[in-house]
């Protein structure tokens, strides 16, 4: 189990706002659309009933119902932070030239680059987040590995460990990870250590968390790169507009128009069936449910965060509220 947010440790708040989520949690526990993720073998041995919903605001408050002590592996919601760390290793004109931030219409998972420019579309992609991976420094595959770790533990406050059971399965079946790989190899968008790379993007994809970890993250970002209950700094906040603009139009897989449209904040989502979103300035959202949608979305998730921007006006274009 991972050393995750305890909540014992945290400011945790009777308020409007905790209501909010109780009658959220208590009006989507009984929906029970959607599947698991069961082309990664362990993922499809989680339960399915499980579902949690935790906001963390910019100033340490925690705000959480459900199974929020459950951990999870963070899978594609890890993109957003190796993101981070890559633009700090190198700068956001050298990532440019390696991966795009396009939004594709097409599911995460797609064999395809940019014709042009032979890049990945965008780094919330699996190619896109492949290539970044293989840009973050480091002497060797320890290094490397550590230093991701200890990213992630400056985002949540706590140590961050790699679930090997989850690793182990992703490595034995990622082959369509391995055709991108290689197709990013002819173009040279990527070095010849593939296995090395992909060892080390699985690794980050099987990061244990739970939804206060999320939600802690989430706000980090929202909080310019600050940790709110640490007050460490995690990421240097001038590459938060990066982050968050990829994340709004391409976090939400080739759903991220609509989610956009109608829900109007940075979200990235997982096919361990998290979510997690960012009101900039305000809190950080996450939402763990695994049943997921046909575009690898958790549908609980999904309807939470949408239900949390219509009543709380959190959309980011949001014109009806107080000035």
């Amino acid at each position: 189990m991972a050393n995750s947010v305890n909540p014992e440790d945290l400011e945790i708040l009777p308020s409007p706002l905790l209501a909010v989520l109780n009658d959220l949690h208590s009006q989507y526990k009984s929906l029970n659309e959607g599947t698991l993720a069961n082309y990664i073998p362990e993922l499809a041995k989680v339960n399915p009933d499980l579902f949690s919903i935790c906001i963390a605001t910019v100033d340490g408050k925690i705000y959480q119902v459900g199974d929020y002590q459950q951990t999870f592996t963070i899978q594609s919601i890890s993109k957003v932070f190796a993101y981070g760390l890559a633009l700090e290793d190198h700068g956001r004109d050298y990532i440019l030239t390696r991966v795009g931030v396009e939004p594709t219409g097409d599911a995460f998972n797609a064999i395809i680059l940019d014709e042009p420019s032979k890049r990945p579309y965008n780094p919330m992609v699996n190619a896109g987040a492949i290539a970044i991976t293989s840009l973050i420094k480091g002497s060797g595959p320890t290094e490397r590995l550590n230093r991701v770790l200890e990213m992630f533990q400056r985002y949540t406050g706590q140590d961050a460990l790699v679930d090997i059971s989850v690793f182990t399965s992703e490595r034995s079946t990622g082959h369509r990870n391995r055709a991108m790989a290689h197709l990013m190899l002819n173009f040279g968008m990527i070095d010849h250590n593939i296995e090395e790379a992909l060892d080390l993007y699985f690794q980050q994809c099987a990061v244990m968390v739970n939804c206060p970890d999320l939600a802690v993250m989430a706000a980090t970002l929202a909080n310019k790169g600050i940790n709110p209950v640490t007050g460490k700094q995690a990421v240097n906040n001038l590459y938060i507009k990066d982050i968050l603009s990829v994340m709004y139009t391409c976090g939400m897989y080739n759903f991220a128009g609509e989610w956009a449209y109608k829900i109007g904040f940075p979200a990235k989502s997982g096919v361990c069936g998290g979510i997690m979103a960012v009101v900039p300035r305000k809190m950080g959202i996450a939402v763990f449910s695994p049943l997921l949608d046909v575009r690898g979305n958790s549908v609980r998730g999904v309807k939470v965060c949408e239900e949390l921007s219509q009543r709380l006006q959190l959309h980011l274009f949001e014109c009806s509220g107080e000035d």
